[in-house]
C-alpha cells in the first residue's frame, strides 16, 4: 500500500494559503483548478474540502509524490479531487497531460520555484498562459527576492543552502517573475505578505496568448 507522505510545511501553511484562496475565488460557481508540483497531496484534499465548487487537478513529477496523492485522494474520497497526473514543469505545456488551452480557472504552485531548475519556472509561467481562461488566477506561494534584495537573515541563509545543494537552485527574484508574468500574458495583480517569511503572489491573466 502506498503512503501518506507528511511535509509539516504543508501542515502550516495549508491554511494561511487557503484563506488567500477563499478571499479570491467565488463560492457560488464552478471552476477548474490545477496543482503544478502538488507534493505529498496534502494541499490539494484540503483546498478541495474547503472549496467544493472547485474540481482540483493534481500534478507531480515526483513517483512518491504521485503515490502519496492518490493515497490521500483515496483516503479522503473527496469528488472535486481527479487521480493526480504527471506533469514536468520545465516541459513545453503540450506534454502536460492532455491539459488543453484555456480550460483552467485557477492554478497554484507551492513551494517549487526554488526548489528546481530555472527552465522549471519558465516552463510554468508559459504554460500557465496558455492553459488559464482569460481573467484566471496563477497563486503561487514561497519565499521570493525582492529587487535583488533576499530578507531576512533566514531566508539569505536558505537561499545559500538551496544554491550549495543544487546550483539551479535558489529564491526567484518577484522583478524577474513579474517581467515573466508578462511576457506570458499574465500581470502580477497583488502581493500577500505570509507568516514565515513567504508570499503569495497573485497573477490574473489579462489577454489571450
Amino acid at each position: 500500500m502506498c503512503k501518506m507522505l507528511n511535509a509539516p510545511a504543508a501542515d502550516r501553511n495549508k491554511d494561511p494559503i487557503l484563506s488567500v484562496l477563499k478571499s479570491r475565488v467565488k463560492s457560488d460557481r464552478h471552476g477548474n483548478a490545477l496543482e503544478i508540483s502538488s507534493g505529498t497531496g496534502q494541499h490539494v484534499v484540503h483546498f478541495a474540502n474547503a472549496l467544493p465548487n472547485i474540481t482540483w487537478q493534481p500534478s507531480e513529477v515526483d513517483a512518491h509524490s504521485l503515490s502519496s496523492i492518490e493515497t490521500y485522494r483515496q483516503h479522503y474520497r473527496l469528488p472535486n479531487v481527479k487521480p493526480a497526473i504527471y506533469l514536468d514543469a520545465s516541459q513545453s505545456w503540450e506534454n502536460w497531460a492532455g491539459i488543453q488551452p484555456e480550460s483552467c480557472d485557477l492554478i497554484v504552485n507551492i513551494n517549487m520555484m526554488h526548489i528546481s531548475p530555472l527552465a522549471c519556472t519558465k516552463g510554468l509561467f508559459n504554460g500557465v498562459g496558455k492553459i488559464l481562461k482569460p481573467q484566471g488566477l496563477l497563486l503561487t506561494y514561497g519565499p521570493y527576492a525582492v529587487n535583488g534584495t533576499i530578507s531576512p537573515q533566514s531566508n539569505v541563509d536558505f537561499d545559500h543552502s538551496l544554491r550549495s545543494r543544487n546550483p539551479e537552485w535558489g529564491l526567484r527574484d518577484i522583478a524577474f517573475l513579474t517581467s515573466l508574468g508578462q511576457h506570458n500574458g499574465l500581470r502580477l495583480e497583488e502581493i500577500v505578505e505570509m507568516p514565515a517569511n513567504n508570499k503569495c503572489l497573485l497573477f490574473r491573466k489579462d489577454s489571450v496568448v
